[in-house]
């Protein structure tokens, strides 16, 4: 859990400011701006700003995603999972690097890019087993689990998670400004 409580306590301080800004980008310019922030930064915090380079690279995927953008995105999705597991290589049981690469996972099915769609859904139950019993209240786990839901027609389950991970966002906004805070922009309400 060493993760959460030093997850955006850069020592660098033009990366702790773009870490707030992940929250507040609303084009994929913005998130542009910021993976190349994380992605280009000399920082001996490496394996954070891999992190939140990959973070930036998903948003902005979802964001596209979103959009109905008619470019491909698998270039963005791979960009993003190619740093998340930078991140993970040196942070090899940190939860919220593994929950990301499952909703890195999950959104290379969803962009029909997955060479092997089962194998995929696996590593990301995977991911989600691996987390559960220590990040049972992370909201990014239960927007990652209620994605799961999405994608197996189960509408109802997923829009219970989603609102669990609505209110542990507002719990953890309270709780420490240390806490990674990401993830509130992926919360949909299913029609």
């Amino acid at each position: 859990m060493g993760f959460c409580a030093n997850a955006q306590s850069f020592t660098d301080k033009s990366l702790q400011q773009s870490v707030l800004q992940i929250n507040t980008a609303k084009t994929a310019i913005d998130y542009d701006n910021l993976f190349k922030k994380f992605s280009e930064s000399k920082t001996s915090e490496k394996w954070q700003a891999y992190y939140y380079a990959a973070v930036a690279s998903y948003l902005k995927t979802d964001l596209l995603i979103k959009k109905g953008a008619n470019q491909s995105l698998t270039t963005s999705n791979a960009v993003a999972g190619k740093f998340a597991m930078g991140a993970l290589s040196s942070q090899q049981n940190n939860e919220e690097v593994q929950i990301l690469l499952g909703l890195i996972y999950l959104q290379r099915v969803t962009l029909n890019a997955s060479p092997n769609v089962q194998k995929d859904l696996n590593t990301v139950s995977e991911y989600i087993s691996k987390v559960e019993g220590s990040a049972s209240n992370n909201p990014r786990l239960a927007i990652l689990k209620a994605r799961v839901a999405e994608q197996a027609n189960k509408t109802g389950e997923a829009e219970s998670l989603y609102q669990k991970a609505s209110k542990e966002f507002d719990t953890s906004a309270s709780s420490s400004s240390l806490t990674p805070n990401w993830g509130n922009q992926l919360i949909q309400t299913i029609k």
